[in-house]
């Protein structure tokens, strides 16, 4: 066995990327998605994988998945009946939430309903204080009366979150027993194992997301893996979380909140890797799918990366939509894809949130979609080779995008059917301009100091034009651009998150109380890694905190060294703390007599070892003789209409080529659109680097 196998299932699309690294040999390629059965396109699109390349599954080595359905199932409510065991007298935590309203002045303004709905909180006596002493022991009776219920109810998972269950989980633990033999059916979801930290009601909404999703995410990945075991594949599979890192099926299985941003996580994993090639190691990763875009900041060559994030937002508003306190890439996803609808509001024109998906997709798929959407308005300007989509293996029809665009925008409007379609493109990307500033001067950083990396079956279309919205001097294009998060999956390394709330002050007094809490957590983090088989010598551990002066409401998160900490280690840690307070806030200045509060201790633990150099996929021996197929007429603004456009085969493009644009460069997965006064070349491994003047 020795392939490696990357799949990431999209809203429009599932990708696949396959790799032998014995041999060097590489595949990739894309399959519609199947919404009603993920894992029909994930087998199917396997197979074809495998087979192309004469090899068979039995030779699977390993299979990273990234995966959108915990995230659907939030958003769409299509779980099951779940219900929240909590203290008695806090049953309204989840439906009261945070005081603060994301829109001040907007009446209307309102937040996403709760998973569980009011009548499936359960009260349970019992009251544990802040300290971990119990205040009042817990009525089992009660507890095993509730269970009873649940099961009558036909309940399938049960959330338990009971206050202060960071400082002592004693009660849940107990609750945890008492529900497996009253009610062994149901799926239990603990606060003090999902999210071990204070703030009632951010615990609360991420242990009860995380019973939510958990009978979804538990029957997909135990199908597909049984599935897959089927075709002969006897590896493991291994599924993309939050983080950056890849768990196992179990692991998943107990924590499936943890995979919540499962695919757009890999993706930005895969932009870090462009550093080198864009020349500075600040970058904006940009992932536009069919139905979604995501973007994500990198800085100094590192993914950021949050402690706490939203899913379900209204318009990009912090605190408008559901809490989640997990370790996670900081990043914001917003409904622009190629498959998103465009209509005419007020007079405008409106593209998304809503896709026509795979099914029915586009008007131009001739799958029965009629309404127009941002494929067609690409294929209408040119963009597009309707020959050449998916490498040939898809037709587009153009005459169907025509259409539909003149009827839904252009005829409603009374403008050109060029104009409407030029229209559809500019919005979309603007929206997706919007999205790039809440990521870059929302936080107080300048766009123009950052290099953009496209990739997705849409991105490399819209980012030469997203780069010029933004005033991103470069853009990085990489090689299979199209189905670059499924190539960051085979570069994602095992990885788990630990943490734990202690409010200490940063004080030399202290420095003992610190060293044992780091002890503790590296002693859970090693026997958790040791029981996964991994080597001590694959074993890495990045420790980080959770720190706000006294006084502040919210802490920032705050990489440390690792432990254990001498004698005058403290000056370090009050070092660490005031760099990235300065990075977050930009103000240098600071009272040697101000009192740091460390809250929430984490440590990482990743097993080493398994990832994908860049310079480790293959490439093709280029031919620039061969690589200009022919002109094409392509609709670009600053030409005033159409205007014949050189076409490129990327595959036949060596290192050190130089492209003038404006140009089209064409992969079978994407297609690069080089505007007018740009200038590119290809590196040494084979990526586009475009500089925009």
């Amino acid at each position: 066995m020795s392939l490696r196998v990357g799949v990431d299932i999209g809203g429009t699309f599932t990708d696949f990327a396959v790799l032998d690294p014995e041999t060097g040999q590489f595949d990739i390629g894309k399959v519609l998605s199947t919404p009603d059965d993920p894992a029909r396109a994930v087998i199917e699109g396997l197979l074809a994988r495998v087979g192309q390349s004469g090899r068979s599954p039995a030779e699977i080595a390993e299979v990273v998945h990234a995966t959108t359905i915990a995230t659907n199932t939030v958003i769409e409510r299509k779980g099951p009946p779940t219900a929240l065991l909590t203290t008695e007298g806090f049953r309204d935590v989840i439906l009261i939430g945070r005081q603060k309203r994301y829109e001040l002045y907007d009446n209307l303004a309102g937040r996403p309903a709760p998973l569980v709905p009011r009548d499936w909180v359960y009260e349970v006596p019992e009251r544990m204080l802040w300290t971990g002493e119990v205040h009042a022991p817990m009525d089992e009776a009660a507890l095993r009366r509730i269970a009873r219920e649940l099961a009558a109810r036909g309940a399938a998972a049960v959330a338990v979150c009971f206050l202060h269950s960071y400082a002592n989980p004693a009660h849940e633990r107990r609750a945890a027993e008492i529900l497996a033999e009253e009610a062994p059916a149901l799926m239990v979801s603990v606060s003090s194992e999902v999210s071990p930290l204070y703030r009632e009601f951010e615990r609360t909404s991420t242990t009860v997301m995380n019973a939510y999703v958990m009978p979804g995410v538990a029957s997909y990945v135990d199908r597909l893996d049984r599935q897959l075991a089927e075709l002969g594949a006897q590896a493991p599979m291994l599924i993309m979380q939050s983080n950056g890192g890849v768990a196992n099926v179990e692991n998943v299985k107990r924590f499936p909140i943890r995979i919540i941003e499962s695919g757009p996580a890999a993706g930005v994993l895969t932009a870090a890797r462009f550093a080198p090639a864009a020349g500075t190691d600040n970058l904006i990763s940009f992932d536009m799918g069919g139905t979604t875009a995501k973007l994500c900041l990198v800085e100094e060559g590192k993914p950021l990366l949050t402690s706490e994030f939203e899913v379900d937002m209204a318009h990009l508003k912090k605190g408008s939509g559901l809490p989640v306190s997990i370790p996670a890439v900081d990043l914001i996803e917003i409904g622009s894809g190629g498959g998103s609808v465009a209509r005419v509001e007020l007079g405008t024109i409106a593209v998304g949130p809503q896709s026509a998906g795979s099914v029915p997709g586009p008007a131009c798929y001739g799958r029965g979609g009629a309404r127009a959407t941002v494929t067609d308005a690409d294929l209408v300007l040119g963009y597009l080779n309707p020959d050449y989509f998916l490498g040939g293996e898809m037709q587009l029809d153009a005459e169907a995008a025509l259409t539909a665009i003149e009827r839904d925008i252009a005829v409603p409007l009374g403008i050109d059917v060029m104009e409407a379609a030029w229209g559809i493109h500019e919005i979309v990307t603007a929206q997706m301009a919007q999205a790039a500033r809440a990521v870059t001067i929302n936080r107080g950083k300048d766009p123009r100091q950052f290099a953009l990396v496209p990739f997705g079956g849409a991105g490399p279309v819209h980012g030469s034009r997203l780069a010029r919205m933004l005033g991103c001097p470069r853009v990085v294009f990489p090689r299979a651009a199209g189905v670059e998060s499924a190539v960051g999956l085979l570069m994602a390394e095992p990885s788990l998150d630990f943490a734990r709330t202690q409010v200490l002050e940063l004080t030399a007094e202290n420095l003992p109380a610190i060293n044992a809490l780091q002890e503790e957590l590296m002693a859970q983090a090693r026997a958790e890694l040791d029981a996964a088989g991994v080597p001590s010598d694959r074993q890495a551990f990045s420790a980080s905190c959770d720190m706000r002066f006294r006084g502040q409401g919210f802490e920032i998160a705050v990489e440390l060294p690792m432990g254990p900490y001498p004698a005058d280690g403290i000056a370090a840690l009050h070092a660490a703390f005031h760099a990235a307070y300065a990075r977050t806030y930009g103000d240098r200045t600071f009272d040697p007599g101000w009192t740091i509060l460390a809250v929430h201790w984490r440590l990482r633990a990743v097993a080493t070892g398994r990832t994908l150099a860049m310079d480790a996929l293959p490439q093709r021996p280029g031919d620039a003789s061969r690589a200009l197929r022919g002109p094409r007429r392509v609709w670009f603004p600053e030409t005033g209409g159409f205007a014949d456009c050189p076409v490129y085969d990327r595959y036949l493009l060596a290192p050190g080529d130089r492209i003038s644009g404006p140009a089209i460069i064409e992969e079978r997965e994407s297609t690069i659109i080089l505007p007018p006064d740009s200038d590119t070349a290809v590196d040494s491994h084979g990526n586009l680097v475009a500089t925009l003047n």
